[in-house]
């Protein structure tokens, strides 16, 4: 099946124009959206807590702030880009009963839609606009006229312009500088969850955990360990990211090579791409989700648990230490805590 890609020529920012844009929630996607929004020309406010500490950082952006309720009820389009175990109760409370027919809601990730923990009422026009990067890069690429690759998707098209009003969106925050692919709430969210949990974020830092106890258990000093399987992964992803796999397999020596050839296929080997099937079946039945929805529901014990067993790992002393003797890498830090 072919896919369907936008750019900035086929989206018209005027579709936007005399509609104003509630983002929900200021944090990694919801600074950026807003920021992008406004200085593309959109009205837009930002729905937070009365307490929220980002209220202060979205007001010091030259933002309009208001409550999530009065946000929403000022809204022609509500875009929620709160934490996904988050928004199913804040949209019932504070932006449902404010929603009318022709309004329009969007969401950052088909998370909640596709499992249905959010149900958007009749006559509501719903879409997804899922930036395929943080939003501290979204915000970051935006800044020096570039873009990030973003996501569209419409779920209900009761006004007939949905996609053309996500194209908009989508084009205002620096997407249709990239590319804006068109995809459905079911791919977007099984595939993104696929992708976090078996390879850019649970397999790849489970990866570099075990290569580096592999070698610290060895006898090699930690700092070599720690420099050979999580320094250098950035290395050899920016060879991928900027021309592909066969183009980083150029770049590196004969050695490392062949060594990719003939080991690689051992760490990750066909039990493993089976354990790989198992997660996405786990994601396809919605069994993560509930357990996910759970965790958080029971005030999540064990997520905090596993953040804090992991924060303690030797590895991250020792990264942090080495990282302490090389100042540039907090040149252009994307992420900003005092900011976003």
């Amino acid at each position: 099946m072919a896919l369907n890609i936008y750019y900035d020529k086929d989206a018209d920012l005027g579709r936007l124009a005399g509609k104003k844009v509630a983002v929900i929630g200021y944090g990694s996607q919801g600074h950026a959206h807003a920021q992008n929004l406004h200085h593309s020309g959109i009205e837009v406010v930002v729905g937070l807590r009365k307490d929220s500490p980002s209220w202060a950082k979205a007001e010091s952006a030259g933002l309009a702030v208001a409550t999530v309720a009065e946000a929403s009820a000022q809204a022609d389009v509500v875009m929620v880009t709160l934490p996904d175990e988050l928004a199913a109760d804040v949209y019932r409370e504070e932006i449902c009963p404010h929603l009318v027919p022709g309004n329009y809601l969007a969401v950052a990730h088909g998370f909640n839609i596709h499992f249905n923990t959010v149900a958007p009422p009749e006559g509501v026009n719903v879409f997804m606009v899922a930036p395929k990067g943080p939003g501290h890069t979204v915000r970051d690429h935006y800044e020096q006229g570039r873009g990030v690759p973003c996501l569209v998707a419409v779920d209900a098209d009761p006004s007939g312009d949905t996609l053309q009003i996500a194209l908009a969106y989508a084009s205002a925050i620096g997407g249709g500088r990239a590319g804006i692919i068109e995809t459905t709430f079911k791919e977007e969210t099984e595939t993104d969850l696929f992708g976090e949990q078996a390879v850019l974020c649970g397999g790849l830092t489970a990866l570099m955990k075990a290569g580096f106890e592999t070698l610290v258990e060895a006898g090699y000093a930690p700092e070599m360990a720690y420099f050979e399987c999580i320094h250098e992964v950035k290395l050899i992803v920016d060879l991928i990211y900027q021309d592909g796999i066969a183009n980083m397999r150029y770049s590196v020596s004969n050695t490392a090579e062949f060594g990719d050839f003939v080991s690689g296929p051992r760490v990750v080997d066909e039990e493993a791409k089976g354990r790989m099937k198992d997660i996405l079946t786990e994601i396809q039945t919605g069994e993560f989700a509930k357990k996910f929805i759970l965790e958080n529901r029971s005030g999540n014990v064990s997520f905090n648990a596993m953040r804090r067993i992991a924060a303690e790992h030797p590895m991250e002393e020792v990264g942090g230490r080495l990282r302490g003797l090389m100042p540039w890498l907090k040149e252009r830090q994307l992420v900003d805590r005092s900011k976003n």
